[in-house]
């Protein structure tokens, strides 16, 4: 696979760290958990012993975002625990933190430190607010930065007030650019030999996932509202109720709006002066009404069917359930099983970057606390069965 010949060896929590760290593992790098022993990291145990979201011991949160990774239980507070990491770094390609601003310099485990040990090491950190600026020491969770960002203004309406995108997009965009980061630091690796560090904002990443809106605000002048599931520019462009669910329609330019007239067949939308954009997001209320009219009149399979053949932008507005059983995301790979040491599998997301060299994906089960431990640090580092007896009984190693 295309990141094989990479090591990565994984400090982070929770959520934004780990997503950086299983696309990594998922395009074939050995990452291998640096974790505290007896505990280990905070999501082994979220909803562990949860009757409908754990399995073998292990919650969703842990099972999906550390399969294909390994486990090496290590104290980093101690010296001996410090010098058993740094043997892990000489060897290693990239460490990835998402620790509070300040944690790694206090461990001595910071770019600075780690480099003069492998000159060749990339190291990411993903925290709220990036290691610069007033405001690096102040605490982050998604909804946080998601607030913060902006994006959380125009989501929902006027008058439902402001609302977190349902996914976790402030950790999420986190870990995809520290993959991102991670890869670009490694690209320029091997051009000038030396490793350097990669410093990620969360709420970075949420004004760069404003994109074209902040330009438009920035040249205007104009503060954008909450717009539902309508858009800033095209009409129709928007969520229809139907007569048993919703579909959206996505109209983009005055072609498929034409297109549209034809198939929709509403003598109100033949107005001509709705031919040009500004007089239809002008009137958009009003075209939304009467489309939305016509269309509870009919379930959504009987609308989607007419307009896939007309040629018009359309899907369904899936539940889970839908979304995870669609012919076009199981063709792709996008719902895999993965093994258990129990036995089982449970299926999850699959990977959705897809390189035509890379081999069939397949996924390796999410590693029980310290599970390789004797293996990495005896076979890769080379300690003796004596040295990782005497590190376990000390309680540097577990």
């Amino acid at each position: 696979m295309a990141l094989e010949h990479i090591t990565v060896l994984d400090l982070t929590h929770m959520l934004s760290g780990p997503y950086g760290t299983m696309l990594l593992a998922d395009l074939g790098a050995r990452t291998i958990k640096v974790e505290p022993p007896v505990s280990g990291e905070g999501t082994r145990r979220l909803l562990e012993n949860d009757p409908d979201y754990a399995r073998g011991g292990m919650g969703a949160y842990y099972l999906t975002l550390n399969r294909n990774k390994e486990s090496v239980c290590v104290d980093l507070k101690s010296p001996e625990g410090k010098a058993v990491f740094l043997d892990l770094v000489r060897r290693a390609d990239v460490v990835f933190d998402n620790f509070s601003v300040g944690v790694t310099q206090r461990l001595g485990i910071d770019f600075e430190s780690l480099s003069q040990v492998n000159p060749r090491i990339v190291t990411c950190s993903v925290t709220g607010f990036g290691q610069t600026g007033p405001e690096t020491q102040r605490p982050a969770f998604d909804q946080v930065v998601q607030a913060m960002g902006g994006g959380m203004s125009i989501t929902g309406t006027p008058e439902s007030g402001p609302t977190r995108s349902g996914i976790p997009i402030g950790d999420l965009g986190g870990g995809m650019f520290g993959a991102m980061g991670v890869l670009a630091a490694l690209a320029e690796r091997e051009r000038t030999g030396r490793g350097q560090h990669v410093d990620i904002s969360m709420l970075d990443a949420q004004i760069s996932l404003l994109n074209y809106m902040a330009t438009m605000h920035l040249m205007s002048g104009h503060v954008p509202a909450g717009i539902g599931n309508g858009h800033f520019v095209h009409v129709p462009y928007n969520s229809y109720p139907t007569a048993d669910g919703h579909i959206i329609i996505a109209c983009i330019g005055d072609p498929f709006f034409e297109r549209f007239v034809e198939f929709i067949d509403l003598p109100a939308l033949r107005d001509p002066a709705y031919r040009q954009q500004p007089v239809r997001f002008a009137a958009k209320a009003e075209i939304d009404a009467l489309i939305a009219g016509e269309l509870r009149k009919q379930p959504t399979a009987h609308w989607l069917e007419r307009l896939r053949e007309a040629r018009i932008p359309c899907g369904p507005v899936n539940d889970f359930a839908q979304a995870l059983s669609d012919t076009q995301v199981l063709a792709r790979d996008m719902v895999v099983e993965v093994p258990l040491h129990t036995g089982e599998t449970v299926r999850m997301p699959g990977n959705p970057i897809k390189l035509s060299a890379a081999a069939p994906q397949a996924y390796g089960s999410p590693p029980s606390l310290g599970e390789h431990t004797r293996r990495v640090l005896g076979d890769w580092v080379g300690y003796s069965d004596a040295k990782l007896d005497a590190l376990r009984q000390a309680g540097t190693i577990a």
